[in-house]
């Protein structure tokens, strides 16, 4: 098994020269940039100015003092991102806007420079050439059609890998997307997990890729196991979101975490309710500091995703943190009663392996002193005429619901539509909705 080789790229972009790259080295660096980018933001950022203003430089020597550094959130950015910038907006070479699933809440921007947008290639470039090589050709169904998005980039990554990319974006036409990975002879693809599920569920097996990486949102062990008895593809996923710049880890060839972009990333795991520092192996919310970026620097971002550092030494040999597969996210819980909680990856896992099932909703109501869970199933045209009961019974399997709909106190509805998988919105993280009236469980 090969190492991964964000190693020996992580080790040259710190200077480490010839020598073995050890987590002293890495953590050294990580000190060093970290009070580097606590100097440039509160010099150049009005919004950490004010933030940071109560931490002197005393109290902060090394990286076991990073809990004396407020955390900055998602609302920080929406209240005014014009405040985190630390260039001139004519400096900004490409700027991403976020828009809330909710209805109310502001939009998230977030803005690079062109180094910034440069480390990304940079990092696509090396994380990819552990699923293609020179000659090879991959499918990209992400947002590609701007400068600067995520699927230009990617490509561009590739192209120094002398991997071929077709930018295709997100899909629209399932029929399309097939027609070009036959036309194409593609031989890896990447794309957003519901929508590489329903074109493999679509493709009834031909057109099979060698390997496939899933990206975007939290990615269900159920839809890799159905990706790889259709396609019988290697399947990776890779951790990022816009405010990292797009990329943050990828798997390695053991395929049991991702390995991070260390030198320019640093990463935490928190206790979602107290913001506490936890031990490795200890599951919490991701937070993370960019080390190097100069357009707008995040110091202590939380995420609201779930995960942990996985505790023992990867079976590839390296010396990078490995972070298991993200177990969704905070606001993917429900509470139905108290202290019964049920999650997107509890539907995500019983659903997905239905028969011809490529996307789902999940609403939560309550109507006559009593829990309504509402699912609304889409299916392949022609494959879900009788999987109702299908839907059913996987829900059932859940346990968390299993005695509440046994005891009366949850009624479940399903409605089953068919339809072209063209007609999903993919592209965005998907979420379970609570409709119930506060406070009411």
């Amino acid at each position: 098994m090969k190492r991964t080789p964000l190693e020996s790229w992580v080790s040259g972009k710190i200077g480490n020269g010839a020598d073995p790259l050890t987590r002293e080295r890495i953590e050294h660096h990580q000190r060093v940039m970290l009070q580097e980018t606590l100097a440039w933001a509160r010099a150049k950022s009005s919004f950490y100015r004010r933030h940071l203003a109560g931490l002197s430089e005393r109290e902060f020597r090394g990286l076991g003092d990073l809990y004396r550094i407020p955390f900055t959130t998602a609302e920080d950015i929406r209240q005014n991102p014009l405040h985190f910038l630390c260039v001139s907006q004519s400096e900004i070479n490409r700027v991403v806007t976020l828009h809330t699933s909710g209805t109310t809440g502001m939009p998230k921007r977030i803005y690079f420079t062109k180094e910034d947008q440069e480390l990304t290639v940079d990092f696509f470039h090396r994380g990819m050439s552990t699923l293609v090589g020179p000659g090879e050709r991959v499918l990209i169904l992400l947002p590609g059609e701007r400068p600067g998005s995520v699927g230009d980039l990617l490509a561009a990554g590739l192209q120094r890998l002398g991997t071929s990319a077709v930018v295709y974006g997100p899909v629209q036409d399932y029929s399309r997307a097939l027609e070009v990975m036959l036309m194409e002879g593609i031989d890896a693809l990447v794309g957003i997990p519901v929508q590489v599920l329903a074109l493999a569920r679509h493709s009834k097996g031909r057109a099979a890729p060698r390997s496939v990486l899933l990206s975007t949102d939290y990615v269900p062990d159920s839809i890799k196991k159905e990706l790889y008895l259709i396609w019988g593809c290697e399947v990776y996923t890779h951790y990022g979101m816009t405010e990292m710049g797009f990329g943050g880890g990828v798997e390695c060839e053991a395929r049991q975490g991702y390995h991070m972009r260390e030198a320019d990333l640093l990463f935490e795991v928190v206790d979602p309710k107290t913001g506490a520092s936890l031990e490795q192996g200890e599951e919490g919310e991701v937070v993370f500091t960019t080390l190097t970026r100069c357009g707008m620097p995040l110091i202590r971002y939380r995420t609201g995703d779930l995960s942990r550092f996985l505790p023992e030494q990867c079976p590839c040999g390296t010396v990078l943190k490995t972070m298991a597969p993200v177990r969704g996210r905070i606001a993917g819980h429900l509470e139905l009663e108290p202290g019964i909680m049920l999650t997107m990856v509890d539907l995500d896992e019983a659903l997905f392996p239905v028969r011809g099932l490529i996307d789902f909703s999940a609403e939560l109501t309550r109507e006559h002193d009593r829990n309504h869970l509402q699912i609304r199933a889409t299916f392949l045209e022609g494959s879900g005429e009788h999987e109702t009961e299908n839907i059913h019974s996987a829900l059932k399997g859940i346990r968390v619901l299993r005695s509440s709909i046994r005891e009366g106190r949850l009624k479940v509805r399903v409605t089953v539509r068919e339809g072209s998988p063209g007609k999903l919105n993919g592209s965005t993280k998907r979420t379970m909705t609570d409709k119930r009236n506060p406070g009411v469980a």
